[in-house]
């Protein structure tokens, strides 16, 4: 099957990433959210990602303005309907994204595959909710997406060899670098990372140090570009308690255990960089 245009349902840092990418990547892309100001907001960001290259002199103004004009954006679900290969980029709950899937199954031409990017849920039993699970597939991108080369690629139990190298081909033609990891809760990447950063919370929380000490000695002494804390905050400490509950659920095991501290933080909107104030104020 030959993909021409790419869908991307949720317009939030993730989605809009993958938007540009898909568009800098040559196919059309149609960008769906439930309000016309979220899909504003990403064409925003967008353009000041595109700027950046720009100024870089990684690509020509021409082609930033041919990279926007393949981007739409639509209100309506039912746009995908004219996608060959829909990315969903939505909130971490499986309830919601389930329901996501239900509608994007009717919606979605026959042929075509959907993907979740999903940081932790079992894509599995996404698949297991539509009546195509053959052509369900994960697709982890990591943030931000348009600088970051990895994307890990989870197959359901039910996912078809074909549905597979479609979508390991695309992620190459959007100049990634595809990793199969199992359909395990967090797959590889956050089986590994969300751990770190939820011990550098207790950390925080038992006073061992504070966050900017904290997050100092990891890049100091472990070569870490950016500290835990920091990081937790660009990925959202929502999105974070989320997946470490998925772990915690899934593995069974309490040192996937939530960090109190953490969970406090969620209760009180401090999420991060997008409130402006997560473990440390932006």
């Amino acid at each position: 099957m030959e993909i021409k245009t790419v869908g991307v349902v949720g317009a939030g840092q993730m989605g809009s990433g993958i938007a540009q990418v898909a568009a800098q990547a040559g196919f059309s892309v149609i960008l769906n959210d439930v309000l016309e100001d979220y899909l504003k907001k990403a064409l925003d960001g967008i353009r000041k990602s595109l700027s950046k290259f720009v100024e870089k002199g990684k690509i020509s103004k021409e082609q930033e303005e041919e990279i926007r004009s393949r981007i739409k954006t639509d209100i309506s679900l039912s746009s995908m309907a004219d996608a060959d290969f829909v990315v969903e980029a939505i909130v971490e709950n499986e309830r919601i994204k389930t329901d996501i899937f239900q509608k994007l199954d009717q919606i979605v031409k026959p042929e075509g595959i959907i993907a979740s990017n999903t940081s932790s849920i079992s894509i599995t039993r996404l698949a297991g909710s539509t009546k195509r699970p053959e052509k369900v597939i994960g697709m982890h991108f990591m943030n931000p997406v348009p600088l970051m080369k990895l994307v890990e690629i989870i197959r359901a139990l039910q996912t078809s060899e074909e549905t597979f190298q479609i979508t390991k081909e695309l992620a190459l033609k959007m100049d990634k670098v595809p990793v199969e990891a199992k359909d395990y809760p967090g797959f590889i990447s956050n089986r590994i990372l969300m751990p770190m950063i939820n011990e550098a919370v207790y950390a925080l929380f038992e006073g061992v140090g504070s966050a900017e000490e904290i997050d100092q000695v990891m890049k100091l002494g472990m070569n870490h570009p950016m500290g835990p804390l920091a990081l937790a905050d660009l990925i959202g400490l929502d999105t974070c308690l989320a997946i470490m509950e998925v772990l915690h659920r899934g593995l069974g095991d309490d040192k996937y255990r939530p960090c109190p501290l953490l969970r406090k933080y969620v209760e009180a909107g401090w999420l991060g960089r997008k409130t402006k104030r997560g473990f440390y104020q932006y």
